[in-house]
């Protein structure tokens, strides 16, 4: 396969277009939508956003030091796209786009309660690196839909195929499973 060099960019496709909740009081709760976001240890379990200093929500993460990630569904296109675009400063974006803000269970952030996962994370470093901080964060608790739970095992379904991601400017919706992870070494019965 032939290849050319490109400038270098961050160019790691599809990421999560998660909604990002923030605030610990009702006056100050704000979403910004992240796609700079994804795992970083399983035990203890932690995740990260990044985010640039001049976003509303930075400030308020770095002072209550904690957020909750909610997943976008293809009905929160609409929604995921305004809460990325549009500032905390100028709009309450729970009143602009009929959102919901509910209880966290650890965090005083609130949960998004239209989407169906809400990850709670309490912050345990803010790594500045550059045109983003890294805020690096211990998960203290998920809220899963019940629609959004395996029934045969109880494990959270994440290949649903209401998810959506972001790639490259676009969003797109997930949904297709090609195999199940270790399927190139199981053992032939």
């Amino acid at each position: 396969m032939k290849k050319i060099s490109k400038k270098p960019a961050p160019l790691i496709f599809p990421v999560p277009a998660a909604m990002v909740s923030c605030g610990s009081t009702p006056d100050e709760f704000n979403i910004i939508t992240i796609a700079w976001t994804g795992t970083i240890n399983s035990i203890p379990p932690m995740c990260y956003v990044s985010i640039r200093k001049n976003r509303h929500s930075h400030a308020i993460i770095e002072r209550n030091k904690e957020f909750v990630i909610n997943y976008s569904t293809k009905d929160l296109v609409r929604e995921a796209d305004f809460c990325g675009r549009m500032s905390g400063r100028d709009f309450d974006k729970f009143k602009e786009m009929n959102l919901t803000p509910g209880k966290g269970e650890i965090v005083s952030a609130p949960i998004i309660e239209e989407s169906p996962i809400n990850i709670e994370c309490k912050v345990t470093e803010i790594k500045e690196l550059g045109s983003h901080d890294m805020f690096l964060a211990e998960v203290v608790n998920i809220q899963v839909s019940k629609d959004f739970i395996d029934s045969s095992n109880g494990t959270v379904n994440m290949q649903h195929q209401d998810l959506m991601a972001y790639s490259h400017g676009k969003y797109v919706q997930l949904g297709e499973i090609l195999e199940q992870a270790g399927f190139s070494i199981k053992k032939n019965k």
